[in-house]
């Protein structure tokens, strides 16, 4: 797999954040934002792994994030990533029937998300976007794009010409392109609270 700069830099940057959250969980393992920093994290470092580490990464990734909404059932973030986590797992699953059901839990997700911050607009555009999910996952998985993820597929599917594949491999692009944006800016900002140096004392 070809990882550009960026990629690199946010590979490098996703998996420090992994690592910071799973010392800070040590010593506090009942901090819902360290615990959402790091479902996030893992969330993104998925994207980055083949088939089966990616699936077990995003179990994960949910596992994390339902220890944080545990603590805090209205964290909105935690429920904005759990959305992303659940979505994700949806894709990566052949059968559309247990797809469409982490699709509803996702948009449920999604929308107390909204619910508990109503002037988010990262988190209005992805409840828009997430009715398209069921569509676009019967689309990939037609064109034959989830057996060739999970390693699988048929010699029809090795014969497939070179346009094709690329099609297949743009709409997979696509597919997790908003995904990660997204995560990548809830971890960013995240990141970026907990690094504020407290104001001067007057």
């Amino acid at each position: 797999m070809d990882v550009s700069q960026d990629d690199f830099d946010r590979l490098l940057l996703m998996e420090h954040a992994r690592k910071t959250a799973e010392a800070n969980y040590a010593r506090n393992p009942l901090d819902a934002d360290n615990l959402t920093k790091w479902g996030g994290a893992l969330l993104e470092l998925s994207q980055f792994q083949s088939f089966g580490d990616s699936k077990n990464m995003i179990q994960e990734a949910t596992s994390k994030l339902t220890e944080a909404l545990l603590i805090n059932p209205s964290k909105h973030d935690a429920l904005w990533c759990m959305g992303n986590a659940l979505t994700s797992h949806a894709f990566i699953t052949p059968d559309p029937d247990e797809a469409k059901g982490y699709f509803d839990k996702a948009h449920e997700c999604f929308q107390k998300a909204v619910d508990e911050d109503p002037e988010n607009e990262i988190y209005r555009k992805t409840l828009e976007h997430t009715g398209k999910a069921p569509e676009l996952h019967m689309e990939i998985h037609r064109h034959g794009l989830g057996q060739q993820a999970m390693g699988g597929g048929s010699s029809a599917s090795s014969n497939v010409k070179g346009a094709k594949k690329k099609k297949s491999s743009d709409l997979k692009y696509d597919m997790f392109g908003w995904v990660i944006l997204a995560v990548g800016i809830v971890a960013w900002v995240g990141m970026a609270k907990s690094n504020i140096p407290p104001p001067p004392s007057i």
